[in-house]
This record gives structure tokens, sequence and C-alpha cells, in this order.
């Protein structure tokens, strides 16, 4: 260790080698949950093709050789020059932080995954990188390895379809492990169908030829009933709850069980706040506030010494 610390010690990482330096930092570790994020960070830019109202439909595909593919049929990343990079946008996107769709609050509502953040993450720890986009009746391709282009944007067909599909390899310089685990990725994959009504998410695994699709027109209701599954429900259908408040929709669907503990799971913008947050505090406290006054208005608390708690519903 050099005791000398002076002004040449400072370092400057520029583009996406602090991504590589650091990977930690953007996803977590380069462990088995850090790999499986960069699937999460494409699949999430897709769902918020979705949530923009130009996506239905979502492909994931584990390949023989531990890459993955993530295709939706959106509008597909832009493909014009960008006047201040000078750079395709797709090109921006892919190298750049901290660039994409999702800061200028129009072409997105709301949004889980920010592109330029994370899909040029994704392609700063990839080894290889493949996008191919599809609009305005063509079929773009581009390669990268390691963060950087290996080839200009190029037309390679024509087509009537639309959207994203891009496929990489992790970097086994980077991670610990390249072995994607099916049951990992369905699960996520099938929060985020429930979480989305009527998208569909498919799931491929070539090395082991499973496939999995989730499609549920219920929701949330839908995902409620499969928690429930094994359970014994103390009323037939769960209770929902749908509305919109200065700009701000929420959604809550509850079914009570005979089982002792309690299942509670929120989200916001598709991403799970497992740590909680003022969404859930306002949740509970605006269910036991509305049980108390039923039970006021019908004298029901008459057998109970007090008023519910938070703990009793």
């Amino acid at each position: 260790m050099d005791d000398r610390y002076d002004a040449d010690k400072i370092k400057v990482l520029e583009g996406l080698e602090a991504v590589r330096k650091r990977p930690a930092m953007y996803i977590g570790n380069v462990d088995v949950e850090g790999l499986h994020h960069l699937v999460y960070e494409l699949v999430d830019n897709s769902i918020d093709e979705a949530l923009a109202g130009f996506c239905d439909l979502i492909t994931v595909t584990i390949h023989y050789d531990n890459s993955v593919t993530v295709e939706d049929n959106g509008r597909g990343i832009p493909v014009g020059m960008h006047k201040k990079e000078n750079l395709s946008a797709v090109e921006v996107v892919m190298t750049k932080l901290h660039s994409g769709g999702k800061f200028d609050n129009k072409s997105y509502k709301v949004s889980g995954g920010l592109h330029g953040v994370g899909v040029s993450v994704v392609n700063a720890l990839s080894s290889l990188l493949e996008v191919e986009i599809r609009c305005d009746g063509k079929v773009y391709f581009q390669t990268y390895e390691r963060g950087r282009p290996t080839s200009k944007l190029e037309v390679i067909g024509k087509t009537k379809r639309r959207g994203t599909k891009i496929r990489f390899k992790p970097d086994r310089d980077i991670f610990t492990t390249d072995n994607f685990s099916f049951d990992l990725l369905s699960q996520r994959l099938r929060e985020l169908s429930f979480l989305n009504k009527g998208i569909k998410i498919i799931i491929e695994d070539e090395r082991v030829n499973k496939r999995k699709e989730f499609f549920y027109e219920g929701g949330i209701v839908s995902f409620v009933e499969y928690l429930n599954r094994r359970k014994t429900p103390i009323h037939n259908k769960p209770i929902y709850i749908q509305g919109n408040k200065n700009g701000v929709t929420i959604e809550i669907a509850l079914q009570y069980n005979d089982s002792f503990s309690e299942q509670i799971f929120s989200f916001a913008n598709n991403i799970n706040t497992r740590e909680g947050g003022t969404h859930l505090i306002g949740f509970k406290a605006g269910l036991t506030r509305c049980i108390n006054q039923y039970a006021s208005e019908r004298n029901v608390s008459r057998d109970f010494q007090g008023k519910f708690t938070g703990e009793d519903v």
C-alpha cells in the first residue's frame, strides 16, 4: 500500500468502464442474484413498453450456451441518429449510462426499468450482446462485446412486425457463475404477469426442453388466488379495489384465509417493495379504519373490548 495520496491517485472511469470495475454498485453482486438481475433489467424495459400500451408479448429464452434472449413486440428502441452524440439512438442507449426514453415523461407514463441504465449495464457485463430491432418495416442489427460495439447498426431485412430482441452472454470474467435458473426466472416472470394483466410472458429453456407460459386476465386478483391455492379462504372471492387520484393509480386485492401468518406483497411500478413504504402503511391504516367503521355501524364491536388494531385485521 502506497502511503502517498495525491492528485495522480484520482482515477476517472469513462463510459461503461465504471460498471465493469464495480458491477455490484449496479446489480447488487456478481453471484446468482446479480446474474439474474441482468435478465430482469431487460424484461423490465419490455414491461414498460407494455405499461405504455405498446406491447403484449414478452419471450425469455435460455439457450444451450447459457446466453439469454429477451424479446418483445413493443415499439423497438429508436434507430435514428442522436444529434448530440452523433451516434444511432440504439448505440447511445446501449453504451451510455443514464440515457433512454424514460426521462422526458412523454414516452412513458410510468417505468420500472430505465432503458439506458439497465440495457447499458447488461451490455457492459456481457462478453457478447446482439440487439435486433424491428421497426418502420425494417430489421436492424448490431453486435457488442463487453460494452463496445463490434459492428455498425445495419439493416438485415424487411418485416411487418415490430419489437426489440436482445441476446446476451454474461461475462465469466465478471460473474462467478453463468448458470441461469429456470425456476428463479419463472417465479419473477409469473409475478410480472400477475401484476400486468393481459400480457403474455413466455419462458423457454433449451438446455432441458422446458417451457412455461404466463397469462392472467384477472391480474392481482389471480395473484391472490394463486397465493391461497393451498389454503382455505374465509370468503369465496378476493376483494378488489382500484382507483386513480392525482395521476397515481392503485390496485388492491385481498382475501382472508384460515392460516395464522399474514402474506402481504406490495409493489411500486412492478418493483417488489420488500421493505414496505408509505403505500403499505397507508393500506394497513385504511383497512383497519374501514373495518372499525363497519363494526361500529353494525354494532359488531360490542362483543369486543376496544377497537380492532392493525394486528387484528
